[in-house]
C-alpha cells in the first residue's frame, strides 16, 4: 500500500521545530558521509522544466525523490500553479514507494528550517534580538518562523516593494508568532537588525553591505543562479561565509560566484558547509563582532529528511489515504 498525503495533511503534521531537528540531522549526515546526494537532473519538455532531486540518508533511513516542475503557462492555460512539487518516499529495505506527498508546503518549511539551523550555529546568543526580513512572500514567512524558533526575538521588520504584501505578512505572522512586526520603508532602515534574511526574487543586491553592523547574522535565500545575487560583494567579503553545500554554491550561487569570478574574493573565502559546524569539524560564530552569512541553495537531503518526518507523523496520526498501486 502507498500512503497519499495532500498539502493540508502535510501541513497538519509538519512543524518548524520538528523540521529543524530533522534538517540538522540531515546536514550532519552529509558532513559524515552517510548521505547519498546525486546531482539534480533536469528535463525540458516544450513548455517547461522538470527537475528530479533524489537523496538517501542512511542513518535516518530516508530514501526519497522530489519531482519539481516549472511551467510558466500553467496558470493561464491549465488553471494550475507555475511550480508543482511532489515527493516520493521509499522504504530503503525494499525500494517500494511507501508514500507520495505534496511537496509545496514541505519545500517551504524545509527551506526555512535550514536557515533556522544555521541561525542556531551562527547568530549571536543574546535574547531580544531584532530580525529583518527582505521579502513578504511564502518563503519570507517560513524564514521568520524559523528564525523565531532559533532565537527569542523582541520584534521584526519586513521590507517589500509591495505595501499590500507587507500588510498581509504582518497580519498573518504577527499573531502566528506572537511577535511585533513592523513595516520598513527602506533597505537602510533594516540595517539596525541583528539578523537579516533575504528572501526575494531580486537579481541584484538588496542593500549596501558596508552599512551592515558588526555582529549581524545573514541568511541568504532568494537567488539561485550564477548571474543573480541578493548580496553585494562588500557584505560577502566582510562575512564568515557558510553554505549548505560547497558544490552547490560554486555552481548556482551568484552571491559568491560573482565576487569570486571578479577577483574580489578568493574561492577560499567559502569557510564551511553547514554540516561541518553541526558535527564540530569547524567552529561557527567565535565572537559577537563577527558578521556571519549562510547561503542556502536547497538540497535534496532536506526533502528526504522532511518527507520521512512527515510520513512517520502521518502514520502515527492515522491521516492520509492508503491506495494499492
Amino acid at each position: 500500500m502507498t500512503l497519499i498525503l495532500n498539502r493540508s495533511e502535510v501541513a497538519s503534521v509538519l512543524t518548524m521545530k520538528d523540521c529543524m531537528k530533522a534538517i540538522e540531522q540531515a546536514f550532519a549526515e552529509l558532513a559524515s558521509n552517510t548521505a547519498v546526494l546525486p546531482l539534480r537532473t533536469a528535463i525540458s519538455p516544450p513548455d517547461g522544466i522538470s527537475l528530479y532531486m533524489p537523496a538517501y540518508l542512511i542513518q535516518m533511513g530516508a530514501l526519497a525523490c522530489k519531482v519539481v516542475t516549472v511551467y510558466k503557462n500553467n496558470p493561464s492555460k491549465h488553471n494550475l500553479p507555475t511550480t508543482i512539487g511532489k515527493v516520493l518516499l521509499q522504504d530503503p529495505a525494499t525500494g517500494n514507494v511507501i508514500c507520495i506527498m505534496d511537496g509545496g508546503f514541505l519545500t517551504a518549511v524545509r527551506t526555512g528550517a535550514a536557515s533556522g539551523v544555521a541561525t542556531n550555529y551562527l547568530a549571536r546568543k543574546d535574547a531580544g534580538q531584532v530580525a529583518g526580513i527582505f521579502g513578504a512572500g511564502v518563503q519570507a514567512r517560513m524564514q521568520l518562523w524559523a528564525v523565531a524558533e532559533a532565537r527569542k526575538l523582541s520584534r521584526a521588520y519586513v521590507y517589500d516593494l509591495s505595501e499590500e504584501a507587507v500588510k498581509k505578512f504582518i497580519a498573518e505572522m504577527g499573531p502566528k508568532l506572537d511577535l511585533e512586526i513592523i513595516a520598513a520603508y527602506s533597505a537602510d532602515e533594516m540595517m539596525k537588525c541583528d539578523i537579516l534574511v533575504t528572501a526575494t526574487s531580486s537579481a541584484s543586491p538588496l542593500f549596501d553591505g558596508n552599512k551592515v553592523k558588526d555582529g549581524t547574522h545573514i541568511n541568504g535565500i532568494g537567488s539561485h543562479t550564477p548571474n543573480a545575487r541578493e548580496l553585494d560583494s562588500a557584505i560577502v567579503k566582510r562575512s564568515k561565509f557558510v553554505g549548505d553545500s560547497r558544490e552547490a554554491c560554486f555552481k548556482e550561487a551568484g552571491d559568491i560566484m560573482i565576487p569570486v569570478n571578479a577577483g574580489e574574493i578568493p574561492a577560499e573565502h567559502f569557510y564551511a558547509e553547514l554540516g561541518e559546524l553541526i558535527t564540530g569539524k569547524k567552529p561557527g560564530r567565535v565572537n559577537d563582532k563577527e558578521i556571519t552569512l549562510f547561503k542556502s541553495n536547497g538540497l535534496a537531503i532536506q526533502d528526504a529528511a522532511t518527507a520521512k518526518l512527515v510520513y512517520d507523523k502521518a502514520v502515527a496520526a492515522g491521516i492520509g489515504l492508503n491506495v494499492e498501486i
